[in-house]
């Protein structure tokens, strides 16, 4: 990795023309980027899941109306069957989860099921998203798709993800470089 560069609680905003569809106009929140690789969560792509379901799935019920029509978001290629959620820092110790990774600087992603029964008893953090699956990268190869204008970055914003309509995050993202959509183009140029 190169020294200096850390993509770790930015988002990744896809260039036109990135390969896949998977990351096909893709907003991803990156929680970890170490020498070792990157992990992020895909924050606008929707799967046809709600999380009602995801709890019915986990046998535990959701007594949070407010979170029972929100749709589960496919966060990533890697392990699809797994649950990711992203939400805002658990304040004091006494409420941390058996497995979270606190993004320096940023929110947490908790893995394990002690979220959800702590959300299915009207309780846990209160700005949550859910994700199945997740975005990785191996050592350098961020670094690469970056060289090859894959990727812009910018540091992240919380209410882009949390507050803001899912069919604007793209845009509101790339607000916050002060660039519309249709400034950007697939062609990458190097002077």
């Amino acid at each position: 990795m190169n020294e200096g560069i850390n993509f770790t609680n930015q988002f990744l905003i896809a260039m036109p023309g990135t390969g896949c569809d998977t990351f096909a106009g893709a907003v991803i929140y990156m929680c970890e980027h170490t020498e070792r690789g990157a992990l992020g969560l895909v924050i606008n792509k929707p799967s046809d899941i709600k999380l009602k379901n995801l709890f019915d799935k986990v046998e535990l019920t959701l007594d949070r109306a407010d979170l029972a029509e929100v749709p589960v978001y496919l966060g990533g290629p890697v392990q699809t069957e797994r649950g990711f959620v992203l939400h805002e820092p658990v304040g004091d110790d006494s409420a941390r989860y058996t497995s979270s990774l606190q993004v320096p600087g940023g929110l947490e992603m908790t893995t394990s099921k002690d979220v959800l029964q702590a959300l299915s008893n009207g309780a846990g953090p209160k700005k949550i998203l859910v994700t199945l699956g997740y975005s990785g990268w191996g050592a350098g190869q961020l670094e690469d798709e970056m060289g090859r204008n894959g990727w812009i970055n910018v540091d992240a914003e919380p209410t882009i993800i949390f507050d803001t309509p899912i069919e604007q995050r793209y845009d509101r993202a790339l607000s916050l470089l002060g660039i519309q959509a249709g400034m950007l183009s697939s062609e990458a140029g190097h002077a």
